[in-house]
């Protein structure tokens, strides 16, 4: 079987110091997958390995099917995997619009597009368009990035995360920072954006957990200790005892 993402064996090591300890994952296509686990337990470090921007020290990382372990970050983004960060990657003196069809023009094919031709290119500008409209940026169209709400820059990036054709998108914490109205509102927008896509998010809300995720891999010191669904990773003894805990009564589906 031919999985969307999956996970072999993999280890990384940062010197002597082994931090992902034979990580093994296997993500179906179209699967919402939540990332959770303690501090220090290796998450960032499994977004790094997947999106390219370490290199694995054994094992394997598969996107549909091939291996993209030890390929460069752009590389893998142009097989179909694109990734979002903690910390807000737009252009900010572009804008609303500039930003969307930059990624458009690369999943149209048109690389890099001098400015004077961009005018022309309909099909780029219609496109854009409409992922402005699903991220419900359209009304702000012309506004440079820098000046949008924090939840709107974050908005932007999930707009620049699909507007590149990616099938499979990483979320690194994309509610961090957010009000309780602005993480419902985000919820929602995100779970319409990826409709049809494969996404994994690291998230610490076990709100956004619970309401979120078809499915969630518990990652404790480097291993993954249990991938199933929300209500049988809620109920799972040795998650409860390694990193849930008392959170685990409180965290229901659509809650804080």
């Amino acid at each position: 079987m031919t999985y969307a993402l999956e996970l072999k064996d993999l280890r990384k090591n940062f010197g002597k110091t082994e931090i992902i300890r034979g990580a093994n994952l296997a993500v179906n296509a179209g699967e919402r997958v939540a990332i959770i686990g303690p501090n220090g337990a290796g998450k960032s470090t499994l977004f790094n390995l997947i999106s390219g921007r370490f290199g694995p020290t054994s094992g394997e990382i598969l996107l549909k099917g091939q291996r993209i372990d030890h390929k460069q970050p752009y590389e893998i983004n142009r097989l179909g995997l694109s990734r979002s960060f903690q910390i807000t990657n737009i252009f900010p003196k572009l804008s609303v619009f500039e930003n969307i069809r930059c990624a458009v023009l690369w999943s149209l094919g048109y690389k890099y597009t001098f400015i004077k031709f961009l005018s022309g290119l309909k099909d780029a500008n219609e496109l854009a368009e409409k992922y402005m409209e699903m991220i419900r940026l359209d009304k702000k169209r012309d506004l440079l990035a820098m000046n949008l709400t924090y939840a709107e820059q974050r908005s932007l990036e999930i707009g620049i995360t699909i507007a590149g054709g990616a099938e499979v998108i990483l979320l690194d914490e994309p509610t961090a920072g957010m009000s309780k109205s602005e993480t419902s509102r985000f919820i929602n927008l995100i779970k319409e954006v990826t409709v049809g896509k494969t996404l994994l998010t690291v998230e610490h809300d076990m709100g956004v957990v619970f309401g979120l995720a078809d499915k969630i891999a518990v990652v404790v010191y480097g291993e993954v200790i249990a991938f199933d669904t929300p209500e049988a990773v809620r109920s799972n003894p040795r998650v409860q005892e390694a990193y849930l805990g008392s959170h685990v009564a409180d965290a229901q589906v659509g809650g804080h």
